[in-house]
């Protein structure tokens, strides 16, 4: 009787959907494969610049680079060794940990689409700067190679490796910077103002 007496809705019906958000529906493609990368190619310096590291000249262990070629030895550091290397994988680990976390939080909280889409860059481009760390394990490695004469063919192909990987470092830093501080959502604020004026 009820459904009778109460009148037919007027104007467009409203539908909502009832499929569950996924993690992977808000990360984009390219900015989401770049951040594993680097870190991977950090861990794999780290870890291989930690096997050849040795104690510097006041015996401090893993600080420094030492060959030996014709009867000469040479040393120089500072070394991406266990000493220094421990702390950034440390800090990988945190910062994996915690951008890890954060996009499946974005995925199944309260909220618009578009917010969703816009947080999730900043998330990726808060984890991709890890460019920074590896840009100082690169630097170091290589200035270590470039400053002794016994690292041969070895030396030559390890530099091969490690310059385009800083050049890549150094690109990742500010466009992840530019990304964390300027979020899509505050330029389109404005242009929304505007409309509804």
């Amino acid at each position: 009787m009820g459904d009778a007496l109460t009148p037919p809705a007027r104007g467009a019906v409203r539908t909502a959907g009832l499929a569950s958000r996924r993690v992977r529906d808000y990360l984009p493609p390219r900015m989401t494969w770049l951040p594993a990368a680097l870190a991977g190619a950090l861990v794999v310096l780290l870890t291989v610049t930690a096997a050849v590291a040795s104690p510097d000249s006041p015996g401090r262990a893993a600080r420094a680079l030492t060959l030996t070629c014709r009867g000469v030895t040479e040393s120089y550091g500072p070394r991406p060794g266990l000493h220094y290397g421990l702390p950034m994988l440390a800090s990988l680990a945190v910062a994996t940990a915690v951008c890890g976390r954060s996009p499946r939080r974005i995925a199944t909280r309260p909220g618009d689409e578009q917010s969703r889409r816009d947080r999730t860059p900043a998330i990726l481009a808060a984890r991709g700067l890890v460019a920074s760390s590896l840009l100082g394990a690169t630097s170091t490695a290589s200035g270590a190679l470039m400053n002794t004469v016994c690292d041969g063919t070895a030396g030559t192909v390890a530099n091969g490796v490690l310059w385009p990987l800083a050049v890549v470092a150094l690109v990742t830093v500010p466009w992840s910077l530019f990304t964390v501080c300027s979020p899509r959502a505050m330029w389109r604020r404005p242009s929304r103002r505007r409309a509804r004026r």
